[in-house]
């Protein structure tokens, strides 16, 4: 009998891969185009994007989500190495730093390529895929949700 369940445990090691085994080899560094503050118009409000060069096996960015003179979210993203590719979390807050959720929707890479970058959910989040790209000054955050897909399109802006 113990040998059989160390027989099962060893099969159920192989057959379940590694978080990020099944997803493209990657690094930050790939993702240095992303560098840079990005902002556009979302509804009756404005989508700001800040992401920090890459550093340490990280690259992050701090969202903001304003409606007038009124911040509506807050967002952290988190981008790391993980088993050779590449794992985002995110976590959203609502005003007041009340939490959306328990903890951060983790997401595994599962597309990279010049200027374009794509992660599916791993967590049993809402958002199923989440994706990144940018030409010159154009920068658009594509979402696949339960609901449907749409882009948010933002542009480059100076530093304040």
């Amino acid at each position: 009998m113990r040998s059989l369940i160390v027989t099962l445990v060893f099969v159920l090691l192989i057959a379940v891969p590694g978080f990020a085994a099944d997803s493209p080899a990657a690094k930050v560094s790939d993702l240095a185009w992303l560098t840079g503050h990005y902002e556009g118009p979302t509804g009756n409000g404005t989508l700001e994007e800040n992401w920090a060069k890459p550093v340490g096996g990280s690259i992050a960015s701090l969202v903001r989500a304003t409606d007038g003179e009124k911040t509506t979210m807050i967002e952290l993203i988190v981008v790391e190495e993980e088993e050779g590719s590449l794992v985002l979390r995110l976590q959203q807050w609502n005003p007041g730093f009340a939490p959306r959720s328990e903890g951060p929707q983790v997401m595994k890479l599962i597309e990279l390529s010049d200027h374009k970058v794509v992660f599916e959910d791993a967590s049993g989040g809402s958002i199923k895929k989440l994706g990144y790209s940018r030409e010159g000054n154009k920068f658009t955050i594509s979402i696949e949700t339960a609901g449907g897909s749409f882009d948010i399109p933002l542009m480059t802006q100076s530093p304040h």
